[in-house]
């Protein structure tokens, strides 16, 4: 296990608890108000600037459909912050619902702009075995926004349960409305920790502002994650506890490349 940063004075071990079994059983958890609004707007004006810088990049941006875009965060202030990657509230539901040495594997945005509409519903991982064996939490996704999420600028949306079922079931059950695609609609702070086994999707952004949303990825340590990767300087990497750094899986450099080429990154099954 990792020994999580931060406080946890607010959350008591009940309510964490209690995030987990939501965790477990619907395959989602919210956590209202973990960070607060100024690490949020610092977290926003960066990324606005680095938008701006990546959408006038040749391969800056990695398109995921029409009017959707994938961007790595770069590990630099703000954003590479302990308190928030190493978060105690979220590491303490990660270790109630991970049994075995984890690690992070991704630090992105997904980014939906104006003209954008609704993914496939999908999932973003395999089963580990066969759709018939109910695979166990072994990947998620920690998710917080930069604006405001409101019906209008794409919420994320997913059917609770589903990520217990087989593919197949689950969009029987989501079409003939038996487990409604729930929007998830989140104010500044709040904290969304999901498995990408559930079946979900993006939604339309309606508005004239781009919805980005911080996706964390943490995995079983056992697990092969080509699509992602992280890549940090040096300097920071140097400067973590010795539990931080095992967490993360990544690349050591000595500086960070100045452009960002990103791929296309197809997580859909």
């Amino acid at each position: 296990m990792v020994q999580s940063i931060g406080g946890i004075a607010n959350y008591t071990a009940t309510d964490l608890d209690r995030f987990a079994k939501e965790l477990n059983r619907d395959g989602i958890c919210v956590i209202p108000g973990l960070f607060d609004q100024k690490l949020i707007s610092e977290w926003a004006q960066a990324f606005e600037k680095l938008f701006r810088e990546r959408q006038n990049q040749p391969g800056g941006l990695a398109p995921r459909e029409l009017a959707r875009y994938y961007l790595t965060l770069p590990w630099v202030y703000p954003f590479a912050n302990e308190l928030v990657f190493a978060n105690a509230v979220i590491l303490s539901v990660i270790e109630r619902v991970f049994f075995q040495e984890y690690v992070m594997v991704q630090l992105g945005v997904d980014v939906p702009i104006q003209g954008s509409d609704y993914q496939e519903i999908h999932r973003d991982y395999r089963p580990l075995f066969t759709d018939h064996i109910v695979t166990p939490l072994y990947a998620l996704a920690v998710n917080f926004p930069l604006v405001e999420v409101t019906a209008e600028n794409g919420p994320f949306q997913m059917a609770r349960g589903t990520h217990l079922l087989p593919r197949a079931e689950g969009l029987r059950k989501v079409a003939s409305g038996e487990i409604p695609m729930e929007s998830f609609y989140m104010q500044l702070g709040d904290v969304m920790i999901r498995t990408p086994l559930a079946l979900h999707r993006g939604s339309p952004n309606l508005t004239s502002q781009p919805r980005p949303m911080v996706v964390m990825g943490y995995a079983m340590h056992w697990l092969h994650t080509p699509k992602v990767d992280l890549t940090l300087p040096r300097d920071y990497y140097e400067s973590l506890p010795d539990q931080v750094k095992k967490m993360l899986r990544c690349q050591v450099v000595e500086e960070l490349p100045q452009e960002k080429v990103e791929t296309y990154i197809n997580f859909k099954y």
